[in-house]
């Protein structure tokens, strides 16, 4: 092999270095963090504002507790005309005095205390409702974190591979120059040349992901907002001091007493609520239900003894008689029964699974956390040495210079994958915050439009 001059080994060293400050840039500070996350968290707080879903739950909640009032209240009486004795032969009212003309009002009143129950029983649904907006913001806030650190390891990476690619570039220079002075192979050349292809081509993928991950963003932010950030700078690591400290308050494996506080949770326990007031509304059907009835009947006719025959008011109370109860009013409250314990049973069943999915992600958390210590303590500084020795045995001409390339490659694998578990350590971290409430945003009640009334039409 020929000789190597040392401005060659300058460059080759500069290479297989392009490590150490790429590194030093990857560690941000925690100011930089502190920096990034306020800006998230606006994205965040501005994507749950104008979210068409929050405003639609919102909306529906506030449709139920509207119908619990209507189904609170009674009938609306029931008006009654007409006429009765009216004799054939001559249909004429004041033939007989048995004709008279009738005006009745009827109401009904419903079984025990069924209208309140059944306006507590709309209350309870609709706060279940209400929480799926709570649910919604948890699974807006992970998207848009998950989304914002998976950019955060495109721009690290990018900054990794355009460091890499001006030395291979300056390298595959200096290399022309001197091939073209006969002081290096074409395969030295070639492979130099290849390298930064192959770079230019991971710049290019790189670059792709990065703008479809912002445009997947303008799912929750806009098209707006799309067009007007088309660069959002951001971090593939957050602080999760909040996180971290709502883990300490768990129990080993069991993460219930973190759980409950979940919306999806919740929303069992209001479902639990509904489904057991609708067992004291099937118990109202047992009581019986009443009405009562007034009517005024007016005469024209004469009376047998030739005087004006006196009007008549009649007054009336009905009442049903829920005798047998076998088919219907056992059955449906039965019926309500099960599905009390049907509803446990789905808030058992959802916590089991909630659960479950805490204690894998934090299995993935801890083995992240030490296959990251590994990357810091142990396999960086490795490839280093590795490259560093390469160049040695290249500059004594012991070692080829496509070994000097593969031990530069491997170091940006290296270097890459590093990058790859802060970012998934970061996305668990997301995951756990949706399920354990480690996110902090503030965000106010969803703004919807209020309805008009009839008479506002009029």
């Amino acid at each position: 092999m020929k000789f190597k001059p040392s401005l060659l080994a300058l460059s080759v060293y500069a290479l297989v270095s392009v490590s150490a400050p790429v590194f030093a840039h990857s560690m941000a500070t925690p100011a930089e963090i502190t920096a990034k996350q306020d800006s998230l968290t606006q994205l965040i707080e501005q994507a749950l504002r104008y979210d068409a879903s929050r405003k639609q739950f919102y909306a529906q909640s506030q449709a139920m507790r509207e119908t619990g009032i209507a189904s609170a209240t009674l009938m609306d009486p029931k008006l009654k005309v007409g006429f009765g004795g009216l004799p054939v032969d001559s249909f004429q009212f004041d033939q007989d005095p048995m004709t008279n003309i009738s005006l009745g009002l009827m109401q009904q009143f419903e079984r025990g205390e069924t209208l309140s129950l059944q306006q507590r029983k709309a209350n309870q649904q609709a706060d279940g409702m209400s929480l799926q907006v709570d649910a919604r913001e948890r699974d807006i806030a992970n998207g848009i974190t998950q989304l914002w650190l998976e950019l955060g390891y495109q721009q690290q990476a990018e900054d990794i591979l355009k460091e890499n690619q001006r030395l291979m570039r300056e390298l595959a220079n200096f290399i022309q120059t001197n091939y073209s002075i006969g002081k290096n192979e074409a395969q030295d050349l070639l492979n130099a040349q290849l390298q930064v292809s192959k770079l230019d081509e991971k710049l290019q993928a790189n670059a792709q992901m990065q703008r479809r991950i912002t445009s997947q963003l303008s799912e929750w932010l806009g098209t707006e907002w799309l067009a007007q950030n088309g660069q959002l700078l951001t971090l593939n690591q957050l602080d999760w001091q909040h996180l971290n400290q709502r883990i300490e308050r768990s129990d080993g494996t069991e993460h219930y007493a973190l759980l409950v506080d979940h919306p999806m949770v919740k929303m069992t326990d209001a479902a639990i609520s509904a489904s057991e007031t609708q067992v004291e509304i099937a118990e109202q059907a047992y009581a019986p239900q009443f009405g009562v009835e007034v009517m005024y009947a007016y005469r024209q006719a004469n009376g047998m003894n030739g005087q004006p025959a006196s009007d008549l008011v009649s007054a009336y109370l009905t009442m049903d008689l829920p005798l047998f109860t076998d088919n219907r009013q056992d059955k449906n409250h039965a019926a309500a029964q099960y599905q009390v314990g049907a509803a446990k049973s789905q808030k058992d069943l959802l916590l089991a699974q909630m659960n479950a999915k805490v204690n894998a992600l934090l299995v993935d958390r801890e083995n992240l956390e030490q296959r990251l210590e590994r990357y810091r303590n142990t396999l960086i500084e490795q490839a280093k040495a590795r490259t560093q020795a390469v160049e040695r045995g290249y500059q004594n001409n012991t070692a080829q210079f496509s070994d000097v390339i593969a031990a530069a490659s491997d170091e940006l694998t290296l270097a890459l994958e590093k990058q790859r578990l802060i970012t998934d350590l970061n996305l668990v971290n997301s995951k756990l915050a949706a399920l354990l409430g480690g996110f902090d945003y503030r965000v106010e009640t969803p703004d919807i439009a209020q309805p008009t009334t009839r008479n506002a039409h009029q």
